[in-house]
């Protein structure tokens, strides 16, 4: 199946007791079984069944079932939010006196998520990028996970997938990576070698901004090490499904961060459109970037751009596609904030991937929290604008940049 046959019909079809061409939401806390044998068999998963909608839902299993499939993982599951779901994947697999590599470049909030995994005794090795050299430069007996996002938000920095996780699995170490930016439209990176995908499928995935989530897929690839990784020894006996198996029964069932069904079928009616709007919103991006180069006084940055130090990279691991997401700077905090002010269309809010555009002066807002050394880091600075792109024309996207920035000149 090509991309949008696969979201529409691999792994899924229709309800079969009574022919729902959706999975109806399950909004309920509790499932009755015919009797206390089958109820102890479905909590103690020795039969299928859902017992409780903190430990499984019907809506939230479709839908993780049809990402796993998308994104070509023997499973997934889906969180509260994509920073839950960030959190998870690695409290998974850690614990006191481990350590990860991850890049200066992160999203805001994961660096604040970082700092705060170390009054639980887990440090994080921190690289200006995540490349093949300088994850081996970080490496130790400690490091128990290399975490990068394969698209930076919003430096627009660009993973070589492969390369990093070919040192990574030298060490025995996974690849954990956050796909939100790219999406499985512009790659799966388990193609690659990564060994575990997290997206915040509150933007691209759900398409509309109706809800928070998060989820996390499995590629089944990774040979764990059990003496290494001693919380998954007792989860040894279900082979390559053991790191899932341990996530659904251990941290992420114990700290109760599952999907409302709600957003789960929210999500799955965005997903069943994905393919097309990325297409669509990677095109828009692509000629907004060109276009904004030629203004005076405008630096952008767009990963698909000729002359980008990715470009290359783009070509061979995204088909050329670069994302939605461009980053601009203006020059200063009184340009930006003006520029931003004077655009008609662009929506100012904290989100990517809607329908519509939407823009962001992220040194104020969502790296409030970080050192002028970390926002430099992930590409941040007082003239930055975040431009999260949408569907709309591309000529009318032109022309209210245009007179946005000629206001500022």
């Amino acid at each position: 199946m090509d991309f949008n046959t696969t979201l529409l019909h691999h792994n899924f079809e229709s309800e079969r007791s009574t022919g729902s061409t959706l999975t109806p939401i399950y909004q309920v806390s509790a499932f009755s079984q015919e009797s206390a044998e089958k109820l102890e068999a479905v909590f103690n998963n020795r039969a299928p069944g859902f017992a409780y909608t903190r430990i499984g839902n019907p809506t939230t299993d479709s839908f993780e079932r049809r990402i796993a499939s998308l994104e070509k993982g023997i499973g997934a599951i889906a969180c509260s939010s994509g920073m839950a779901a960030v959190t998870m994947s690695l409290l998974n697999i850690l614990q006191s006196g481990d350590e990860v590599i991850a890049s200066t470049a992160l999203f805001g909030g994961t660096i604040d998520l970082f700092h705060d995994l170390e009054a639980f005794g887990i440090k994080t090795r921190y690289v200006t990028e995540v490349t093949a050299e300088s994850v081996r430069s970080q490496l130790s007996d400690k490091t128990k996970a290399v975490f990068t996002e394969l698209i930076g938000n919003p430096k627009l920095n660009v993973v070589d997938i492969q390369s990093v996780a070919d040192v990574a699995h030298e060490a025995g170490v996974p690849l954990i990576v956050d796909s939100t930016t790219a999406t499985p439209y512009l790659v799966h990176p388990f193609d690659f070698g990564a060994d575990i995908v997290v997206h915040s499928s509150s933007k691209y995935i759900n398409g509309n901004g109706s809800a928070i989530s998060g989820i996390i897929v499995d590629s089944g690839k990774f040979k764990w090490d059990y003496t290494k990784y001693k919380g998954l020894e007792e989860y040894k006996r279900f082979s390559k499904f053991a790191y899932l198996a341990k996530l659904r029964n251990g941290v992420w069932r114990n700290i109760g961060c599952c999907l409302a069904p709600a957003t789960a079928f929210l999500n799955s009616l965005g997903l069943e459109t994905l393919g097309l709007r990325m297409e669509r919103l990677c095109d828009n991006a692509l000629q907004l970037a060109e276009f904004l180069q030629g203004f005076e006084g405008i630096k952008v940055n767009y990963p698909a751009l000729k002359g980008n130090p990715y470009y290359d990279l783009v070509q061979k691991q995204f088909n050329g596609k670069g994302g939605a997401i461009i980053s601009i700077d203006a020059g200063s905090k009184e340009k930006a904030f003006k520029l931003i002010n004077n655009l008609k269309y662009a929506t100012i809010a904290t989100n990517i991937g809607d329908l519509r555009t939407l823009v962001i002066h992220p040194d104020s807002t969502i790296f409030t929290h970080s050192t002028k050394l970390q926002k430099e880091n992930a590409g941040v600075f007082e003239g930055s604008i975040r431009i999260s792109v949408g569907i709309e024309d591309i000529a009318d996207l032109k022309e209210d940049f245009e007179q946005a920035i000629k206001q500022i000149s």
